[in-house]
């Protein structure tokens, strides 16, 4: 029987196996589904990207026994690493967690290898998961040129970014600092961007950096000599050396609903403990944040949770 199961393994994750152990809980398991921590950063962060601790005017205050610093991917990887390696725990990689199951005080955690039990279960799972990629196929010849992060990325570029949530404006309004960028969402207006975002387009339209293409839509991507040509639902086309789709990854609702937690739409029902409406049973990181979640704040998350279980044992 565990003190605490993790599932996940990016920041919430790996801070609540360090919190956990700090407060004198001894059965600790962390299970991961990739092949490694921090998925998340590794996958979607180009590399050289920098990390900062203050993101987006969010807290960047840190509460628990973890501090943070401003680094790039690799230093923040090699961090983790550093925090991991230095824990008495255990870590299973490679799991993908099935269910997750209250039964009278304790919870039973069924996995694709084996199952195992626990009086607290942490789901720190990120939002990101497999990006969505359009309905219209895209030719296998200009494949190299089609995007869903910002690996690959050069500068002097004439790029399309499609989508019109935060990771879509965030791309590019940071790829519009050196190359010639333009952001195109299919409605009229943003109705998905936090504030600090949607300011950030707009500057960046003011001072030239990006152009907008609101209220159009793409019918097909071809290919124009080696570059991407992108035909309109207007009938109208333009030649771009890159497109890069942001139009997100679905919260993975199903397996939340396996584990138990109620939802409100595709945001799990919490209370300032970040646990759910099941007794033991919390949601940190990426997935519990309606704002964006940020390193920081996920650290903060594993605190808080972990010192409400040390508090009720």
């Amino acid at each position: 029987m565990y003190d605490i199961v993790i599932i996940g393994g990016g920041p919430c994750g790996i801070a609540s196996v360090i919190e956990a152990k700090h407060a004198g809980l001894a059965k600790i398991l962390l299970l991961e589904k990739g092949e490694n921590h921090s998925q998340t950063i590794r996958k979607f962060y180009k590399d050289g990207k920098r990390v900062d601790k203050e993101y987006k005017g969010l807290d960047s205050t840190t509460k628990g026994s973890i501090e943070f610093f401003d680094g790039t991917k690799e230093s923040t990887l090699n961090y983790f690493d550093k925090l991991l390696d230095e824990g008495e725990f255990e870590a299973i990689f490679n799991v993908e967690v099935e269910s997750v199951k209250k039964n009278g005080d304790y919870f039973e955690i069924t996995t694709s290898k084996s199952g195992f039990k626990a009086k607290n279960v942490v789901v720190a799972i990120g939002r990101m998961g497999k990006p969505n990629k359009p309905d219209y196929k895209i030719p296998p010849s200009i494949m190299n040129l089609v995007n869903f992060n910002l690996n690959s990325c050069g500068n002097g570029e004439k790029i399309i970014v499609v989508g019109g949530g935060n990771s879509a404006a965030e791309y590019a309004c940071e790829l519009g600092k050196c190359n010639d960028v333009t952001l195109c969402y299919r409605k009229e207006k943003f109705t998905r961007l936090n504030d600090i975002n949607e300011a950030a387009v707009y500057e960046s339209e003011k001072n030239g950096s990006l152009k907008l293409l609101l209220g159009t839509d793409i019918s097909e991507l071809s290919n124009a000599d080696g570059k991407i040509c992108v035909n309109f639902t207007d009938g109208k086309s333009e030649v771009y050396d890159r497109a890069i789709y942001a139009i997100g990854g679905s919260t993975p609702v199903d397996f939340l609903a396996k584990c138990g937690i109620e939802m409100n739409g595709e945001d799990p029902i919490i209370d300032e403990h970040f646990q759910t409406t099941t007794k033991g049973l919390f949601v940190g990181g990426d997935i519990a944040s309606k704002k964006g979640g940020s390193i920081v704040v996920a650290l903060n998350n594993a605190h808080t949770i972990v010192d409400y279980i040390v508090k009720n044992k």
